[in-house]
């Protein structure tokens, strides 16, 4: 074994939440039940919003489709089509949102997957009906990166992709903590969740894209209003980000692997700190922002989060379940609730269907999995 990956070994083996390899920790209490916590609105807000009801509800309408291999990002297209991500294969596929026929649409030149990193993230275009843009975040053989890439549907499948177009890039790598989301916010600006590939001094550099919430421009450019002078930086001190998602009152919340004691769910303020590596989860210290909620490592390790019905509904990789937190505000309203406990394995992403649906996709062809036959999968649930 070469030193390169020695490394990376004791990095995957270290007990820490990258994507579900870490071991458990003690919490509250001597509880494994998640902890919500206090963050954001104040008293007067809070009581001026509907509350959903402290216990919800998810049902499994349909497997949309199966045979997918280390599935990521998705991206919904306006017709109710899915696209969708290979980390390690570097493609992306069409999915027919009503039969569940895979397209694919080419891979994506560039991409040098390895360990956690690969292609990961998917977004449209905010001008998406004109321009046809779709955005990627990846790694190659230098850093994370942000592209975009023209899909014309109108040629051969295989070759539906233009080439990419790099409008950010430096964004540190490593074989854990790439982060990897990114999605259009109500303002149309484009955020990406970064993760601090294991250079835990990276989190508290404002300078660093790394361990970082970028909000940008859909060239790139550093969006206007950001908190940090000609900076995409937009929140600090997180860990690994792979979560990002907006309530109806267009606030941003994101989904944050812990080390060994605790996964969170944060409400974002620009300019906030977050805590990592001084904090995890709640702290004394009035320098970091405390967690809308928190979970011992053995039952989250968060992905992919989305907001529907009240609640951010949060999928679990190690924690193989998806949590509902319901809000009041930016607090959770009530202790979260787990669902799809071990049902089908590690859970990566979940994205808005409309109204009270979700896309739900599974991650148990990513080497820390225990695939099953089918698997990986997209399905179709309802939520309360």
């Amino acid at each position: 074994m070469s030193a390169v990956l020695a490394a990376a070994a004791l990095l995957l083996t270290a007990g820490c939440s990258s994507e579900g390899g870490g071991g458990g920790s003690p919490s509250v209490g001597g509880s494994t039940a998640p902890v919500p916590t206090a963050s954001g609105s104040s008293p007067t807000e809070q009581a001026a919003e509907r509350t959903p009801p402290a216990k919800g509800s998810v049902k499994v309408l349909r497997t949309v489709a199966e045979g997918l291999s280390t599935p990521w990002g998705v991206a919904p297209l306006p017709e109710g089509d899915l696209l969708v991500s290979s980390r390690d294969e570097a493609t992306i596929t069409r999915v027919d949102g009503a039969s569940g026929k895979k397209t694919e649409l080419g891979e994506v030149p560039g991409v040098s997957p390895a360990g956690e990193g690969g292609l990961m993230g998917l977004a449209l275009s905010p001008d998406y009906a004109s321009d046809h843009m779709v955005y990627a975040y990846f790694t190659s053989a230098s850093d994370n990166r942000v592209v975009r890439m023209l899909y014309d549907e109108r040629k051969p499948a295989g070759e539906q992709l233009g080439a990419p177009d790099t409008i950010f890039k430096g964004i540190p790598k490593g074989y854990i903590h790439n982060g990897g989301r990114i999605a259009f916010g109500p303002d149309k600006m484009l955020y990406a969740g970064t993760g601090e590939s294991g250079d835990t001094g990276l989190s508290q550099d404002t300078k660093s894209p790394g361990g970082k919430i970028l909000r940008m421009t859909p060239e790139g450019e550093p969006a206007p209003g950001n908190p940090f002078p000609d900076s995409a930086v937009y929140s600090y001190g997180h860990r690994n980000v792979q979560g990002l998602a907006w309530d109806d009152k267009q606030r941003l919340f994101a989904a944050e692997f812990g080390q060994d004691t605790w996964d969170e769910l944060n409400a974002i303020e620009p300019g906030g700190n977050y805590g990592w590596p001084e904090a995890e989860g709640t702290s004394d210290d009035a320098e970091y922002r405390d967690p809308t909620a928190q979970w011992g490592t053995d039952d989250a390790s968060p992905s992919g989060i989305a907001y529907a019905e009240g609640s951010v509904w949060m999928a679990g990789l190690k924690g193989q379940r998806l949590w509902r937190v319901p809000l009041n505000g930016t607090e959770a309203s009530a202790d979260p609730q787990a669902f799809l406990e071990s049902e089908y394995g590690r859970l990566r992403t979940v994205v808005s269907a409309g109204g009270d649906k979700l896309w739900l996709v599974t991650s148990n062809t990513d080497g820390r999995g225990d695939p099953r036959d089918g698997d990986d999968r997209i399905l179709e649930i309802q939520v309360s």
